[in-house]
């Protein structure tokens, strides 16, 4: 295990990148693979497929328990509560994409709630970045500034092609970029804007065992 911590954008925001986090990678596919297939999850902006990880699923619950019991040190907060986990898949065709799945987003403007990203697939030129709005410089949305980035975002919103981001356009700024190597592991607070990276030639897989295959976790620190 490979622990990295890089900075981003102007705000030198923090990103940890853990390499061979696991080792045991093709035993955590076939866990995916055992509650293939994935739902569609109605009102998520995700744009695939996702299967929630929740108690009743002991083994893959017990991957994520490790998941966070190893990555703890590395998580910048007290303590934390685990928010959400799934099994991800991207699915959708560059050209079904809604408006607000084409820009970089953000999980929520609170700075503790953190996201885990495992990368479990062999996905050349896949990956995580990170992002400016241009017209507001814009890096880590907050309480302040939400209110502008979104109506910004809104206004521009017609002009973006039907396609995924895939680095600096004349809306974004790409700051930094994390490789999806397989069995990598990612920590990075949620209102840090970010996106896939989706190439355009990547196939749209709907099976664990041949698409882009991420374990998502979102965590809320406690400080104090």
């Amino acid at each position: 295990m490979i622990p990295e911590l890089r900075r981003v954008g102007a705000g030198r925001s923090p990103v940890v990148v853990i390499d061979d986090f696991s080792e045991r990678l093709p035993a955590i596919v076939d866990l995916a693979a055992a509650m293939a297939p994935f739902p569609r999850i109605a009102g998520n902006y995700y744009p695939g497929l996702r299967r929630l990880i929740a108690e009743q699923d002991e083994a893959a619950f017990a991957y994520v328990s490790e998941i966070l019991r190893t990555a703890s040190p590395f998580i910048d907060v007290d303590a934390f509560d685990l928010i959400e986990a799934s099994f991800s898949l991207i699915t959708a065709p560059p050209a079904t994409l809604s408006p607000a799945q084409r820009a970089p987003h953000f999980d929520s403007t609170d700075p503790d709630y953190i996201a885990v990203l495992h990368y479990l697939s062999d996905t050349p030129g896949t990956g995580t970045a990170f992002y400016r709005q241009r017209a507001t410089g814009i890096e880590v949305v907050d309480e302040a500034n939400v209110s502008g980035f979104v109506a910004t975002a809104r206004r521009d919103a017609a002009a973006r092609p039907a396609a995924y981001i895939n680095g600096t356009d004349a809306q974004f700024e790409q700051i930094g970029v994390v490789e999806g190597v397989p069995d990598r592991l990612v920590i990075y607070r949620g209102n840090l804007l970010h996106s896939g990276i989706i190439p355009t030639d990547m196939p749209m897989s709907d099976h664990p065992r041949t698409g882009r295959l991420t374990a998502n976790l979102f965590v809320k620190g406690r400080r104090g």
